[in-house]
Formats: C-alpha cells, sequence, structure tokens
C-alpha cells in the first residue's frame, strides 16, 4: 500500500463559479448508468472539482455511500476530506429525490455531523464547502460562534439546508446536543483527526472517548474515521471506539521520499542545544522546530530571534490571542521558524515548511511521524531531524506511566451498584464528584472489562459483577497499556540509534514494506544502511521466511502478535498485550517461540 502522495489533482484550475450549488438540478446518482459510480465521480468533477481521484477516495466515497464505515489513513493534502464530500452531498441529493418522488432509495435525510477537534479546523472546512456549494449548505455550532449563529445553524440543519454539521467533541457531551441531533436523521458520522479517539494515539483526548456511545444515540449512521497517520494498534483501537463493523480500511501515502530524514546524536544536553540553534539558524526556512517544554520554547525563540531569524515561541501557555497571530503570521510567511511544542500544527496545511527539527524524542513514532510530515507538503525537498540523546528517554518514560487509580475506579462502581437503574453521565459525575473528563476515562477503562455498560438509557453495571475482580481487570489491563506504551518508547529509541535505512524502520513501524533502503537518509547517505542485510520479502514469497511481514503469530508467553519489520538477526513483533518486541531470530528459531496463528 506504499506510495508516495500524488500530484495535485487535475482540474483545480476550476473557478467556485464554475461549481455547481447544493440545489443544482444535475441529479447525484446515475439510476441507469452502467457505471455504478457515475454519480460520485460526476460531484467530484464538477463540484468540487477533483477530475482525477486519486488512490482509495473513490473506493472511500462508495463504502460511505453503501452504508458503509470506512477508516482512511492518508497524510495531510491527500483528499481525505473529499471522501465525506463526495458521499454526504451524494447522499442528501438521494434523500432529495426521495422526498420530490423519486426511486426510493432510503437514504438518510439529515445532514453528516463532523466532529473535528478544533475551531480553526472546522472554519477552514465550512468555508471550503461554502465556497463550493453555497447558500447554508455548511454550518457550524461551536464556543466561537454567537448564539444566534448556532441558532441559525440548527435551524438551517432542521430544515434541510444544511448538508454538513461540524461540531467540536465536547458540544457532543451536551445531552440536548445529542437529543437535537438524533432527531435529524444523521446521514454519515464523521471524525476528523481520528487518532484522537485512541489512548495510545499521539493527540489522545478524553473527549472522543464517547464519540462511539453518541453514534449509537444517533441511529448508528455509517462512519468515517480520517487520520493523517496510525499505526496498528491505533487503528484497531479507532475502530473500536467508533463501533466500527467491518469498516473499510484505507491506508495510503505513507512514504515521503521527498523528506530527508536525519538523527544526530549528543551526549552532553548543553551540546546537544547549541546544535539545534545552529542547525536551525543555518536552515532556510520556514520550518518548524519541536521541543519538550514551554520553557525551552520561549529559550530557542530568543535565541534564534539574536541571530536574526523571525522567530516566535508557541505554546499551551500563551493566550489565545497570542497563538493564534503566531500561526496566522507563520501561514503568512512572516515567521522564518515557529518554536513549539506539540499543541502547533495539527491541521496546519502550509505546503512550503523546509524542515522540521525536534530538539527532544517524541514520546513515539506516532507522533514523530505526524510531526515531520508537516514539512514538504509541495512535493519539494525538505528536512526532518532529530537531535538526540539516550538520557532524554527517561524524561518520555517518566511521561508514559500512567498509574491507574483504583479508589476511584471503586467509587464509580459503587454508585452504578447503588443506583436503581442506568445512570446517565451526568448523574454519575454529580454522585461521586468527578470531573466529567475524568469521569470519562474511568467509564473508559470499566467499559473495556465488559462489566460496565453504555446505553440509550445511561451506564449500567452487570448484575452479577464483583466490584473488586472488576477492579483489578480494569487495572491489569491499564498495565498492559503502560507496557504497551513503554515498547513505543523502545522503538522511537530503535529510530534513533539504527544504523539501517530510517524510511525502512520508519515504515515498517507503521506495517508497509519498504523492500531497499530509501537514499535519502543519512544512513544510506553514510553507507551503513547498504551494509545491513534486510529480508526484503524476497525470501518470503519464496517460502524461506517462516514469519513474513504482517503475519498473525503468536507467542508462548506474549500471546498474538503481528510480524513487523525483518532485520538480519531479529524480528520485531508487535504484541496485543506487550506492544513492540524486538527477538532475536536464532532465538525463535532454536526455541520454537513463535508459531502461525491459525
Amino acid at each position: 500500500m506504499t506510495e508516495a502522495p500524488a500530484p495535485p489533482a487535475a482540474g483545480n484550475s476550476a473557478t467556485a463559479a464554475d461549481a455547481p450549488s447544493a440545489d443544482a438540478t444535475e441529479p447525484a446518482i446515475a439510476h441507469n448508468s452502467t457505471d455504478p459510480d457515475a454519480g460520485l465521480r460526476r460531484l467530484a468533477a464538477g463540484t468540487f472539482r477533483l477530475a482525477h481521484l486519486r488512490d482509495g477516495q473513490l473506493a472511500g466515497m462508495q463504502a460511505l455511500a453503501q452504508g458503509r464505515d470506512v477508516l482512511a489513513v492518508m497524510p495531510t493534502g491527500y483528499g481525505k476530506s473529499a471522501i465525506y464530500q463526495v458521499a454526504a452531498l451524494h447522499l442528501h441529493r438521494m434523500a432529495r429525490e426521495d422526498r420530490n418522488g423519486g426511486p426510493g432509495t432510503g437514504a438518510r435525510r439529515g445532514p453528516a455531523v463532523v466532529v473535528s477537534p478544533l475551531i480553526a479546523l472546522q472554519e477552514d472546512q465550512l468555508d471550503g464547502l461554502l465556497e463550493d456549494l453555497g447558500g447554508e449548505s455548511a454550518v457550524a455550532i461551536n464556543s466561537g460562534r454567537s448564539d444566534a449563529e448556532v441558532n441559525g445553524a440548527w435551524e438551517a440543519a432542521e430544515r434541510g439546508d444544511a448538508v454538513f454539521l461540524f461540531l467540536a467533541p465536547e458540544q457532543l457531551a451536551k445531552a440536548e446536543t445529542v437529543e437535537r441531533l438524533a432527531a435529524l436523521d444523521v446521514s454519515l458520522f464523521v471524525v476528523d483527526e481520528a487518532h484522537c479517539v485512541s489512548s495510545w494515539g499521539h493527540d489522545f483526548r478524553p473527549d472522543y472517548l464517547r464519540l462511539g456511545e453518541v453514534r449509537g444515540q444517533l441511529g448508528n449512521p455509517p462512519v468515517v474515521g480520517l487520520t493523517a497517520t496510525a499505526s496498528p494498534p491505533v487503528r484497531d483501537e479507532i475502530q473500536q471506539r467508533l463501533r466500527m463493523k467491518d469498516p473499510l480500511v484505507l491506508v495510503h501515502g505513507f512514504d515521503r521520499p521527498n523528506i530527508r530524514l536525519e538523527v544526530f546524536r549528543h551526549l552532553e544536553d548543553k551540546d546537544k542545544r547549541r546544535a539545534v540553534v545552529e542547525q536551525t539558524a543555518e536552515f532556510k526556512g520556514p520550518g518548524l522546530l519541536y521541543a519538550a517544554t514551554r520553557k525551552d520554547t520561549e529559550t530557542y525563540a530568543a535565541e534564534l530571534a539574536e541571530r536574526g531569524l523571525r522567530a516566535e515561541a508557541y505554546h499551551a501557555g500563551r493566550k489565545q490571542g497570542e497563538r493564534d497571530s503566531v500561526q496566522d503570521r507563520f501561514l503568512d510567511d512572516q515567521l522564518d521558524v515557529v518554536v513549539a511544542t506539540t499543541a502547533f500544527g495539527m491541521g496546519i496545511d502550509k505546503p512550503n515548511v523546509r524542515f522540521v527539527i525536534h530538539a527532544d524524542i517524541p514520546e513515539s513514532l506516532d507522533s514523530y511521524y505526524q510531526e515531520i510530515g508537516r514539512s514538504g507538503r509541495d512535493g519539494e525537498p525538505a528536512a526532518a531531524v532529530l537531535h538526540y540523546r539516550p538520557e532524554d528517554l527517561g524524561l518520555r518514560r517518566f511521561f508514559g506511566t500512567h498509574t491507574p487509580d483504583e479508589e476511584s475506579l471503586l467509587a464509580v462502581l459503587t454508585a452504578l451498584r447503588a443506583a436503581d437503574g442506568p445512570l446517565t453521565q451526568k448523574a454519575l459525575a454529580g454522585q461521586t464528584g468527578l470531573s466529567p473528563r475524568r469521569l470519562t476515562g474511568l467509564l473508559n477503562q470499566l467499559q473495556e472489562t465488559r462489566a460496565v455498560k453504555a446505553g440509550k438509557r445511561g451506564i449500567r453495571l452487570d448484575s452479577g459483577a464483583k466490584l473488586p475482580k472488576v477492579v483489578e481487570r480494569a487495572v491489569e489491563l491499564a498495565e498492559a497499556r503502560q507496557r504497551v506504551d513503554r515498547s513505543r518508547i523502545e522503538m522511537m529509541r530503535g529510530y534513533a540509534e539504527t544504523d539501517a535505512c530510517r524510511r525502512q524502520f520508519l515504515l515498517g513501524y507503521f506495517g508497509e514494506d519498504l523492500p531497499e533502503p530509501c537514499g535519502n537518509c543519512d544512513t544510506c547517505i553514510d553507507g551503513s544502511a547498504y551494509e545491513e542485510d534486510y529480508d526484503d520479502g524476497a525470501a518470503a514469497a519464496a517460502g524461506g521466511e517462516p514469519f513474513p511481514l504482517q503475519a498473525a503469530v503468536v507467542h508462548k508467553e506474549w500471546g498474538p502478535g503481528l510480524v513487523m519489520r525483518h532485520e538480519e538477526d531479529v524480528i520485531t513483533v508487535l504484541f496485543e498485550q506487550e506492544g513492540y518486541k524486538t527477538l532475536s531470530r536464532q532465538a525463535v528459531t532454536e526455541g520454537k517461540l513463535l508459531t502461525l496463528a491459525k
């Protein structure tokens, strides 16, 4: 599935005036056409000016139009949003034909609900849709809108004028919002930045954990999860959390060959900091410099400014107006470099970012890939540089440690046991004194035990559940998650310390095979990558590799897993309960540690 990003779709030179509005008379469906996708293709080309669709786009549109769930893992700029936008407009027109006495397709009549974590992301997509469709085809309900604007949005959705309704996840924590949405007969449930739903993901947000439950309250419309990066365990959890049924999983465009990958190793912190400043000052921007702490972003920004660069710090501790100003100036090429924590970058689509430098090692290859992917989106050469000091791993291990709160888990269970029937989350929060966000996280842990369930009437505890056993099971599951988290930190270390091709290592983490060294990373340039003897799949094809890439295997002690990577003397396997493990090929063979899953 590995592909380089495709060139921009032809036809983008068309103006908005050339595109028909949402109320145009062209039919959405070619009922008698020999091409069942004719209506989708016509909408994509005519309304959205996408004359040529990229791999996976049409398949995703078709699946949604037919009522199937979809998970699309594609880089920013690839066209993930087009998948739901074309499908939603297609379904809207089908429903309109039903209302006008058409052939009776049974399409849902309401808008596509789009859940997006940042207001800025919502507004960008909203503006684009209104330019293409006009009228009140797209509306938003968020904290940045006035009461009058919110009321107008609801009215447009209830009249059937709105094809798209944008919401922040926290809006869905309000029972009245969900009830009002349920009355709309929602056509699609779209979750943007879907990796936020995964507590293994690098941008985990507790507000996202309720989305599967909300989807059920809306009558289980088809759901599409969109993300620019998701390793196999994150993909699995997205599907689980959103309660997807037999989804179409689309994974495209992971390889970004125009980005040069480099790692610089340091022994002393002061040497690392000096090298970070010097290298950032030498690069031609615009670019991004990521640091682990707010204090470091301020320090680095000040040092770069002293060297004559237009540099600004960005972190969650700055006022919202200041952050917006930094973002706008960066997008307008008024800054050479933004020095940021990971709070900066989600949804930022700036084509000409020439470098992304990490002054500190990220928590996982998931977050690293997401962050370096913000460079070189125009297809021109770009650089992704990691400055690495082994001692920095200790800080990441500390941040990755989350001890389960047994007392709070027991308090939630006790309240559920004492209730006469199911409790709403609001009532449960009132009884336990826990904040809504904290309670969401605890309920997530308890639901994993399957002793606690959420339904339309509220949250309930199985009648036969033994509270200490449920807490014990929740703790076991949380500890397994911690083991996986620690293994992901170790995979980050492996990337930083490998002498093999870094791109092969990075793509292997995401379950994709790059048969030959890439030629555009530091280990390829210095020749060490070519000294490593990789199993490039040929041996597996010839029957010589007993555990080929992506093979499902079982370990005697660690249970089921998936083969992710081969090197000359080791095999990397992702285990469900233990995370990533690097196994000696000799030990696997002699000890018969692995068997192929049946």
